[in-house]
């Protein structure tokens, strides 16, 4: 499969599921709801794991990072974000970013002490990978 199909694909997928309806993915703190994993016959080796992350006010991830390409869509709320290196970022609902393979997320958390926030992630991953792993000390 080429990469602009499958990266092609990967963005239908969001906009598709950006029609979630919040509460799928009830939960508190920094809580990650698979809510599709399929292995994909058309690209052997890989997975697509669709997980919808809930964040309660104030929640917080610890740092981490996914083997495979991340594709994040926020769907309530605020999140901070911060990559590698990178300056912290906000995206409020309806934004997104994308995560190349092994980035470190150092930040990942939500703006607001108040009011809670969810994101859509669409992972593509080795079909034996974890969703995420905590960075290596």
């Amino acid at each position: 499969m080429k990469r602009t199909t499958l990266t092609l694909m990967c963005a239908t997928l969001v906009i598709a599921a950006a029609s979630l309806h919040p509460a799928q993915a009830e939960g508190t703190g920094d809580s990650a709801k698979p809510v599709q994993n399929h292995l994909l016959p058309d690209v052997p080796g890989k997975k697509l794991v669709m997980a919808v992350v809930s964040y309660e006010p104030g929640g917080v991830s610890e740092a981490h990072r996914h083997q495979g390409s991340v594709f994040a869509y926020v769907l309530e709320g605020e999140i901070v974000s911060q990559l590698a290196d990178g300056p912290e970022v906000t995206y409020k609902a309806g934004e997104t970013w994308y995560e190349p393979p092994l980035t470190p997320h150092r930040v990942s958390r939500n703006a607001s002490a108040t009011k809670p926030a969810k994101l859509l992630a669409i992972l593509v991953l080795d079909e034996k990978a974890p969703i995420k792993e905590p960075l290596p000390k």
